[in-house]
């Protein structure tokens, strides 16, 4: 893929990030790492089939919509990288590249048509395919079958996951790129307020959490129960009242619709379900602050900005040619939809079709420990598919092969995986479908900040001051505080609740349409999003200046 600034030349390797190719063509490739979604190291598993799924499911998008590029995924060192390659030869690049726009604004024009009457509809059919399959009884040879279709599914799934986000993403960065093209002095953020206000799956779950620390705060069993117990003693406590056991019922049936979700984007993280202590440290969090506002009022209240942004819009169009405001309201409406799928598509397919997958793992690990070829059900990640296949057939004795791989992980957890391998070719050309991942990812963050100031992308508008929480993991939530800085490698739906007690947020990842600057907009707080070092250069507790407009953190004091 050639660069338009320099030569290709390779990347370094770092010395102690070895890397063995399988074949000297892919040391050719651009491979980056996505730490945005994958910002830990994976087990053997869970890296083949995140490969899987960008081969054949982004694969097959991309083919779908006639893209110039195409997917490639490895896992290395236990992290996961991607790479594009040419589709067509290069001189056709071009006129491919138009073919595709035409193909995606197809399906922008029938982007809720699509959604309602096929998409979502098919990834209905999946989750009750999985639901039906007794996981617990079935034979062995069954259950082995079940594996195998399971992961046909996945591949398909994740087909229509990227059908549905390169329109739904698609279509907020275009109107985006018009709002600053028709409006002078206009910015993206002010873009954005257009595309606001909207209820979306990600805001239902975090509404159903609302609802249920009302429910607690009024009822003193409840409130004492979850306020000083831990795991699955709530539990019990709350089964010795009828108050108690009334909120419990309450609690099952959201976490029967609701928790299918884990704490990252990853197969390895328990569900809810499994282990519900994330969505009980959320409510705590709640609980701890008894007037917090109903989420229902600040989606009422965005609406309420967002009707008015769009009414000023349409007045400054008055007198502009008719295909200009046409093209304005298509692009409006088919963005407003793009925000919401932007959020519900990965209810659907992230979380709760990879909580089936995940389900049917583990349960293939019990059946593996039940055989003694592992020790623990979830060492089953530790081992590739073709030898899970023939564990479950044949038997045999993997503890020792689980047992390097676990030291190799934890190894490599501790060394600093490079953003690039490969071959560098230089920054992408510009055009609309680059734009989009750019917008996504982030990219590399602006050079040039002075001392004490981190440079990122302007997430979501606002300047605040707070204390920083440097958070890992949903573990050390509860470090948070009312007002203080979540700085994050990245955030996922699960940690949306954080939000409303943040006071602003920093990610090391993503860009302006990345899950944590379209979220931090619905909650109103000021985000820089994709500054790169942000969990390691701030410390805990210093006081942090967030300028969301700007993209910069500035340290005020330690």
């Amino acid at each position: 893929m050639p660069g338009e600034h320099h030569p290709p030349r390779p990347i370094p390797v770092p010395p102690d990030f070895p890397v063995q190719w399988d074949r000297p063509e892919e040391a050719q490739l651009p491979w980056s790492r996505d730490p945005m979604h994958f910002p830990s190291p994976q087990p053997v598993l869970e890296g083949e089939l995140w490969c899987r799924i960008m081969q054949n499911g982004f694969g097959r998008a991309q083919a779908a919509y006639e893209m110039p590029l195409r997917a490639r995924a490895k896992h290395l060192n236990n992290y996961h990288y991607e790479a594009m390659v040419p589709a067509v030869p290069l001189d056709q690049m071009d006129a491919q590249g138009q073919r595709a726009g035409e193909k995606v604004g197809e399906a922008i024009a029938q982007l809720g048509d699509l959604w309602e009457g096929e998409w979502l509809p098919e990834i209905r059919e999946h989750l009750g395919w999985w639901d039906a399959f007794d996981l617990q009884g079935a034979a062995p040879a069954a259950l082995r079958e079940h594996l195998d279709q399971t992961v046909e599914r996945v591949d398909r799934i994740w087909e229509l996951h990227f059908r549905i986000v390169v329109p739904a993403y698609a279509a907020m960065s275009m109107f985006a790129d018009l709002y600053v093209d028709l409006f002078e002095g206009a910015k993206p953020l002010d873009a954005y307020r257009l595309l606001q206000g909207f209820d979306n799956k990600t805001l239902e779950v975090n509404q159903g959490l609302w609802n249920l620390s009302r429910q607690a705060l009024h009822t003193e069993p409840v409130r004492e129960a979850l306020a000083g117990l831990e795991g699955a003693v709530i539990f019990a406590a709350l089964e010795k009242s009828g108050e108690g056991r009334t909120f419990l019922a309450a609690l099952r049936a959201f976490l029967d619709t609701y928790g299918r979700c884990g704490t990252t984007w990853g197969l390895t993280t328990p569900t809810w379900i499994e282990d519900p202590t994330p969505a009980l440290r959320n409510l705590r969090d709640h609980l701890d602050r008894p007037d917090c506002e109903d989420p229902l009022l600040t989606v009422s209240a965005l609406a309420a900005q967002r009707e008015e942004a769009v009414a000023e819009a349409r007045a400054k169009l008055q007198g502009y040619p008719r295909q200009v405001v046409e093209q304005f309201e298509f692009l409006l409406k088919a963005g407003q939809l793009g925000a919401v799928l932007s959020e519900d598509h990965g209810f659907w397919i992230d979380f709760n079709a990879m909580a089936r997958v995940r389900a049917v793992i583990v349960a293939v690990g019990r059946r593996l420990v039940e055989a003694g070829a592992i020790a623990a059900a979830e060492e089953v990640f530790h081992l590739y598919l073709e030898e899970v296949r023939a564990a479950l057939a044949s038997g045999g004795d993997y503890r020792e092969v689980v047992a390097q791989r676990r030291a190799t992980l934890e190894h490599f957890r501790t060394v600093e995986a490079p953003r690039a391998l490969g071959m560098d070719y230089g920054p992408p050309p510009d055009n609309p479908m680059t734009r989009i991942f750019g917008k996504l990812f982030g990219g590399p963050p602006p050079m040039g900040a002075p001392a004490g100031v981190l440079q990122g992308h302007a997430g979501s508008a606002g300047k605040v001051r707070g204390r920083a929480r440097v958070i890992r993991s949903l573990e050390d939530a509860g470090r948070l505080k009312l007002g203080d800085i979540l700085v994050a490698e990245t955030t996922s739906p699960p940690w949306t609740p954080l939000f409303a007690t943040a006071g602003g947020i920093v990610t090391d990842t993503g860009g302006i349409l990345s899950h944590c600057a379209v979220v931090a907009r619905e909650y109103r707080i000021p985000a820089v999003v994709g500054t790169g070092a942000a969990t390691r250069v701030i410390r805990e507790g210093q006081l942090l200046e967030v300028d969301g407009d700007a993209g910069t953190v500035r340290i005020v004091e330690e």
